[in-house]
């Protein structure tokens, strides 16, 4: 069950009958159990005609694969897809590996609405992925291969089912206490060290490590040279409270040039999330300093509701209460007017259009593709290949699914799958294993997340306040100035950093050059970004320049002579 992930290749072995990765958990098995006593526990629970039911009762992270006798094959993912699968149907045969390029070898075509959606999103969400006909199957959910047909279908779905008299303090030891076991689990080795950002997660779990190991934790932190950017003094802040051995590293604009290409190439399709740069550095200090597993505190935000955008959202959700004759006959009326453009006014006209926007289109209301202009910044043949809209039919399905009746623990949900599953997990998977350590998330532990299943959606947000049940139960433990401050996190300043370094600059030129001959992006707009809109607002739209750059890259490592 310990396979590594090179086991776990469909091109090598491609007639493998059983193959799994990761540590899952088997209710009723002891976590020590032989391999062989796992194998065959895994094997009779993927037996049942229907295994979904079954699936539902396995915890931690894996993925499994396995050809039964009969002609079925299986395909199963985690909760929180830390464990990635790919496939693919060749002639009757369902093939499967960890990376899709695994999968695709050297000829397989790219699909254009996957590098559409990555433009979207700034990734590529399962369950498609950037190779035509080969997919990524999508977190908690089951595939069933069988008489030449394919069953995806989710095994576990979140539920919220809030206690219905909790009793706070109680809440608060229980909390506490589930924390401290799932930085136990998640340390499979007694000197693990841990990411430290500075901010209210990472800094729990480095607390609760060096209460566990009970030595001082070793952390890890990345510094900015730019203003704005810059968390280090929150990390110093919680390693001197909680006693740490801290080490700092301040990645620069010569780091960026050369980590950009190893970085973007050692993914298996494009991925923009730019904090991917810094994740790496932190995680080879880490390697270089003899470190090979590392603790990372992911996974907080989204269990506890902490991010701005719950908040945001909220506010929105409130026009909904407004009786429905005085916003169809007055408000609207009056907001939609010439009057509504007036500058006293212009905020509530904002609102109104924001807030008549359904979710969970309304969460992208600011996506940067949008805000620029798909026809102006993307090829005329490249947009009539995609369906532009694709994005958001995929969202309202997966939004559409989510039971819950509470808007923040619907968020919440949709936040698992699509910041975490399609985002931030990928990110540190990825970057600490091109590092060359293995990483633990302790807040997205089994345990911890049928807590938060179960806390009250007013515990996690209340009134306007983010995470205010994880703050109160923490006080006294996390440092004052770590629980009153704003989230930032590992945020890159590369917008800055391209207007003011030219060897940076200059990657960014000729990256986004070689893009503009791809038949993705128009040339027009490539050259206003770089010249006219990169200057005037950096931070804005670096992003923009990140995402391509970090695109033509991983396109020179794996399809150097592609064109739409």
């Amino acid at each position: 069950m310990d396979a590594s992930p090179t086991d776990f290749n469909a091109a090598a072995r491609p007639r493998a009958d059983f193959l799994a990765t990761g540590q899952p958990v088997l209710r009723g098995l002891p976590a020590d159990a032989p391999a062989a006593q796992r194998d065959a526990a895994w094997q009779s629970l993927l037996s049942a005609s229907d295994p979904a039911p079954a699936l539902a009762q396995v915890g931690g992270r894996f993925s499994v694969a396995w050809r039964q006798p009969g002609g079925r094959t299986l395909l199963a993912t985690d909760r929180f897809g830390i464990e990635p699968l790919c496939y693919r149907i060749v002639g009757h045969e369902l093939q499967f590996a960890t990376r899709a390029d695994d999968l695709a070898g050297d000829d397989a075509d790219l699909d254009p609405q996957a590098l559409f959606d990555y433009l979207y999103f700034h990734v590529i969400p399962s369950p498609r992925t950037v190779f035509r006909n080969i997919f990524r199957l999508p977190a908690g959910h089951v595939a069933i291969f069988e008489r030449g047909e394919l069953r995806v279908t989710p095994y576990w779905t979140p539920t919220f089912r809030a206690d219905p008299a909790p009793r706070l303090e109680d809440l608060k030891v229980e909390f506490k206490e589930i924390l401290q076991r799932s930085v136990q689990r998640a340390m499979h080795a007694p000197d693990a060290a841990c990411f430290l950002s500075g901010g209210t997660d990472s800094s729990t779990v480095a607390g609760m490590l060096s209460r566990v190991a009970g030595r001082p934790a070793d952390t890890y932190s990345i510094g900015f040279e730019a203003e704005g950017y810059d968390e280090m003094a929150f990390a110093r802040t919680a390693a001197k409270h909680f006693g740490c051995r801290h080490h700092e590293y301040y990645v620069t604009p010569k780091d960026l040039v050369d980590g950009i290409a190893k970085v973007a190439t050692h993914y298996d399709q494009p991925f923009g999330n730019s904090s991917a740069l810094p994740s790496y550095y932190c995680a080879r200090r880490a390697h270089d300093n003899g470190v090979r597993h590392l603790l990372a505190g992911d996974g907080g935000d989204e269990l506890f509701g902490g991010n701005t955008r719950y908040a945001k959202q909220t506010v929105f959700s409130w026009y909904g209460k407004v009786p429905e004759p005085l916003r169809d006959l007055v408000l609207q009326p009056v907001f939609g007017s010439p009057i509504g453009r007036l500058p006293l006014l212009k905020k509530g006209a904002s609102y109104i259009d924001q807030a008549r926007v359904p979710m969970p289109d309304r969460l992208q209301s600011y996506n940067l593709l949008t805000r620029l202009g798909m026809g102006d910044v993307l090829e005329t043949d490249f947009l009539r290949r995609v369906d532009p809209l694709g994005p958001q039919k995929q969202q309202r399905q997966v939004w559409n699914g989510l039971k819950s009746g509470q808007l923040v623990d619907r968020m919440l949900a949709f936040d698992w799958r699509y910041t975490l599953a399609d985002t931030d997990l990928p990110k540190v998977v990825g970057t600490t294993r091109l590092a060359g350590t293995s990483v633990g998330f302790p807040m997205l532990d089994d345990e911890l997340l049928a807590f938060s299943e179960r806390l009250p959606a007013d515990y996690k947000l209340k009134g306007l306040q983010l995470r205010w049940f994880f703050k109160e139960a923490l006080k006294g433990f996390l440092p004052d100035e770590i629980i009153v401050k704003k989230k930032q996190g590992f945020g890159l300043p590369f917008g800055v950093w391209a207007t003011r370094d030219a060897n940076l600059r200059a990657l960014a030129e000729d990256s986004l050059g070689s893009l503009s001959t791809r038949g993705i992006v128009r040339p027009q707009f490539i050259q206003g970004l770089l010249k006219e809109r990169l200057p005037e607002h950096p931070g804005y739209y670096g992003e923009m320049v990140w995402i391509l750059m970090m695109l033509e890259q991983w396109l020179r490592g794996h399809r150097p002579n592609y064109r739409v």
